[in-house]
C-alpha cells in the first residue's frame, strides 16, 4: 500500500514582478520538487512558475484545473496522485489558496481522505489590508464578493455597516476589479458620512494604496479603481 503524499497550498504573487519580495524560499523549494498541481488557470500558473526561474521543465509537470465550476465528484478524483504517494501543490490565481479560492474544496477532501495538508507562507490581500487598515484585528469577518444585483448589494452594504458599528467588528469584502468603481459608488452613496472606510488596492505592487478615511472624505476625493485589485473594509469605531 502506498503511503500518501502531501498536499501543499502554494501562495502566488498579488502583483507582477514582486516574487523576490513576497515569496519565501520554502515555496520555491516545494515548487521545484513538485510535479502535480491543481490550478485555477493553466496560463497564470505556468507564467508564475516560469517567472521564478527555478529551472522547472513545465513539460514534465502535470496540471489539472480546479475552479468554482469543477464538480465535487471530480475534486475527489483530482487528489488520486496524492493517494498514490505523490506530493501535490494547489496554486491560486493570486495570493493564498483556500482563501476566497476554490482550492478550499480540495483541502476539505484531503482532510476526509487523511491526506496531510501543508499551507506555505505568502501574501494574502485580506490580511495585508486588515493589517494596514487600523481597524479591529481581533474581531473581523471576510465576506467575499458582494451580490451583483444592486438591490441585494445595497442591502448587504447596510447590513455590514450596522454589524461593524454595533459589534465593533471589521467587515472585509472585495469585488471583481472591473466592477470596483460601481461598488465604490454604492458604498459612498449608502454608508453614513462618519463611517470609516478603508480601501486597500494594488497590494504589494508599485501603486499600492492603503487608506482609511471617513466616507465624507472619500466622497470629496474618489479614487479610480477600475481594473485595480482592491479590498474594502468597514471599520467599527
Amino acid at each position: 500500500m502506498h503511503s500518501k503524499g502531501i498536499l501543499y497550498l502554494i501562495p502566488t504573487v498579488l502583483a507582477e514582478g514582486t516574487a523576490d519580495a513576497v515569496i519565501a524560499p520554502v515555496v520555491k523549494s516545494v515548487l521545484k520538487a513538485t510535479s502535480y498541481f491543481l490550478v485555477e488557470d493553466f496560463r497564470t500558473a505556468r507564467r508564475y512558475i516560469s517567472s521564478l526561474k527555478l529551472g522547472v521543465n513545465l513539460e514534465g509537470v502535470q496540471m489539472e484545473k480546479l475552479d468554482k465550476k469543477t464538480p465535487d465528484s471530480q475534486v475527489r478524483k483530482l487528489l488520486e496522485p496524492v493517494l498514490q504517494g505523490q506530493d501535490m501543490g494547489i496554486l491560486s490565481d493570486a495570493g493564498c489558496p483556500g482563501i476566497a479560492d476554490p482550492g478550499a474544496r480540495a483541502v476539505a477532501w484531503a482532510h476526509r481522505l487523511g491526506i496531510r495538508v501543508v499551507p506555505l507562507p505568502g501574501p494574502s490581500s485580506m490580511f495585508l489590508a486588515l493589517m494596514g487598515s487600523g481597524f479591529n484585528g481581533q474581531a473581523f469577518t471576510f465576506n467575499g464578493y458582494l451580490p451583483i444585483d444592486r438591490k441585494d448589494r445595497v442591502r448587504v452594504i447596510k447590513n455590514l455597516e450596522s454589524k461593524a458599528i454595533r459589534e465593533h467588528t471589521t467587515q472585509l469584502f472585495m469585488e471583481t476589479p472591473f466592477r470596483n468603481n460601481r461598488l465604490l459608488e454604492d458604498l459612498l452613496e449608502q454608508l453614513e458620512a462618519n463611517t470609516l472606510l478603508c480601501i486597500a488596492s494594488e497590494l504589494t505592487g508599485e501603486g499600492e494604496m492603503i487608506r482609511t478615511r471617513k466616507v465624507a472624505d472619500w466622497r470629496k476625493e474618489k479614487p479610480d479603481l477600475h481594473k485595480v485589485p482592491a479590498v474594502f473594509l468597514i471599520g467599527g469605531s
